[in-house]
C-alpha cells in the first residue's frame, strides 16, 4: 500500500474522529484527560530509564526527580480524572492568558509593522478565550479539553489528508513522509 493512501486513510479516521468528539465533548474531555495522565505515566517511565544512563549523579538525582514527578502527575490524573480535568482546564486558561497578553505586548513592539495587527488581534483572542473560560468555568471544564481534542484530531486529519493527496499528484515526493 502506498503511504499516499495511508496519509488519506489516516486523516479520514482522525476528522471522524475529531467529529465524534464535537458531538460528545465531555466524553472526549476525559479522554483527553486520560491520555494525558498515560503520556505522564509512559514520559515517567522512560525517564526513569534515561536516569540511570545519566553520567554522574547530578544528573541521575535530577532525571529521577523528573521521573517521580511525571509519576505522580499520571497517576494523580488516572486516579482522579475529575479534579484532572479541573487542573488541566485552568491551565489551559491560564496558559491563554499569559499567552495573549505576551502577544499584545509583542504587538506593541512590531508597531508600524506588518505584524502589529496579526500579533494584536491574536493576542486579543487569546485573553478572550481565557475570560471566557474563568467566566463560565463550571462549563468549560466539562467541554473544553474535549473540544480542543477535537479541533486538534479534525486540524491533524486534514494535514494527513492533504498531504495524502499532494503525494498522490507528485508521486516523487512519496518518501516526504
Amino acid at each position: 500500500m502506498k503511504n499516499s493512501l495511508l496519509w488519506i486513510i489516516a486523516g479520514i479516521l482522525l476528522i471522524v474522529a475529531g467529529i465524534f468528539a464535537l458531538m460528545n465533548p465531555f466524553a472526549a474531555t476525559v479522554a483527553a484527560e486520560q491520555i494525558a495522565a498515560w503520556s505522564f505515566i509512559i514520559g515517567g517511565v522512560m525517564q526513569f530509564g534515561a536516569a540511570f544512563r545519566a553520567e554522574g549523579w547530578g544528573g541521575r538525582i535530577f532525571g529521577l526527580v523528573l521521573a517521580v514527578a511525571y509519576l505522580v502527575l499520571g497517576v494523580g490524573l488516572l486516579f482522579h480524572p475529575l479534579v484532572g480535568i479541573v487542573t488541566l482546564t485552568m491551565m489551559v486558561a491560564v496558559m491563554f492568558l499569559v499567552n495573549g497578553v505576551l502577544k499584545i505586548v509583542l504587538a506593541f513592539s512590531l508597531r508600524g509593522s506588518g505584524l502589529f495587527w496579526v500579533s494584536l488581534i491574536s493576542g486579543v483572542v487569546s485573553v478572550a478565550l481565557a475570560v471566557m473560560v474563568f467566566g463560565n468555568f463550571l462549563q468549560a471544564t466539562l467541554t473544553m479539553l474535549g473540544i480542543l481534542l477535537a479541533i486538534e484530531l479534525i486540524s491533524s486529519g486534514v494535514t494527513m489528508l492533504t498531504l495524502g493527496f499532494f503525494q498522490r499528484k507528485h508521486p516523487e515526493m512519496e518518501a516526504l513522509a
